[in-house]
């Protein structure tokens, strides 16, 4: 029988030769399952990382206003950060209920995620929806910022006692002002400053509409006489000499509007109010989700862009993680209850 050479081992039979290829075969195809499962395993391993696909981030106030920029400075970095684009979607109407709504019923995959502001612990009060602080799934709290009382900028009013001394001799109803919807963050604002002055809720005729941006356009227009929003929001108005803030709601003038007093510095009145944003997702967002885009917005904000762009623009900066931003949102939702009811405008 010929033989061939079979190396160190000696030499082997044709037929020995034939027994070890099929026993090799036999050993390839038993091991050809856990092969193909394995390698199945791996892609749907590397399939399932989050974010797998570009991520949308739901803003319910108009292009333009201080919500849409920050948002829109969130989704730069955490693009840059987490490797897939961020989207940000404007979805208005209903005095913020539509965008706020969307977000609670988003698909709870992090891939829609949005910013909440002040008015998710005030709408319910007011009966525009049955959403709460507690519809979603904090994930960080990143901005606050005081309101400020804004006026045109060829308003007869130099100031803000000139104003506060108009309103005082003026008849209920005879300022129209405007910056949010009724029962929105800096309707509320203003109601409390004239309380604060000893006049009604009632006392300026509100004219309501879908964000700062659209307030601010119908000061400049002449629409309203006065209009509450932050300064950042006003920014552009008042570069443009359109309109001209008097003064800020809050315990200390901004940084970046040296010259705009607080109301308590003009006109003795202790008082200080504002609003907030932050990122949140629908109900039931994975734990692994939560967790990235937690630790994502965490670098966001400690990073030089994201606070050289809100001090320049002088938005406000305050953190807080998931479990900070809930009980942020359980203080403000309760504050909010009160204050709403104090002027006669929660439902319940």
């Amino acid at each position: 029988m010929p033989l061939r050479d079979g190396g160190p081992s000696g030499p082997v039979t044709v037929m020995e030769a034939k027994a070890g290829r099929v026993r090799t075969r036999r050993r390839s195809l038993l091991a050809a399952p856990a092969l193909a499962l394995a390698l199945r395993s791996l892609g749907a391993g590397a399939q399932g990382r989050y974010p797998s696909r570009p991520i949308q981030l739901l803003v319910p106030w108009a292009a333009g206003g201080g919500t849409d920029a920050v948002a829109r400075i969130i989704a730069t970095l955490l693009e840059r950060d987490l490797g897939q684009p961020i989207v940000v979607v404007n979805r208005t109407g209903g005095q913020g209920v539509v965008g706020h709504a969307a977000i609670a019923s988003a698909v709870p995959d992090g891939h829609t995620i949005g910013m909440l502001t002040l008015e998710i612990a005030m709408m319910h009060w007011v009966g525009l929806t049955e959403i709460t602080p507690r519809s979603y799934t904090p994930i960080a709290l990143l901005n606050q910022d005081p309101a400020a009382v804004m006026v045109n900028a060829a308003s007869p009013y130099a100031d803000i006692r000139a104003l506060a001394d108009a309103l005082r001799a003026a008849p209920p109803r005879r300022f129209k002002g405007s910056g949010s919807g009724r029962g929105g963050s800096w309707h509320l604002a203003f109601v409390g400053w004239l309380r604060a002055m000893g006049l009604g809720a009632e006392h300026i005729l509100w004219v309501p509409v879908e964000g700062a941006a659209l307030g601010m356009q119908e000061l400049a227009a002449g629409g309203v006489d006065l209009a509450a929003c932050s300064l950042p929001e006003a920014k552009g108005m008042v570069d443009a000499r359109r309109a001209r803030p008097l003064a800020v709601m809050a315990v200390a003038r901004n940084p970046a509007f040296p010259e705009v007093p607080t109301l308590k510095e003009a006109l003795g009145v202790d008082y200080a109010a504002g609003l907030w944003r932050g990122i949140a997702g629908p109900p039931g967002l994975p734990v692994e989700v939560r967790q990235v885009l937690g630790a994502a917005l965490d670098r966001v904000y400690r990073s030089e862009e994201f606070q050289a762009f809100m001090a320049t623009r002088g938005f406000g900066t305050s953190f807080a993680d998931a479990a900070g931003f809930a009980a942020f949102m359980d203080r403000s939702d309760a504050a909010m209850g009160q204050a709403l009811r104090d002027v006669g405008l929660a439902k319940g």
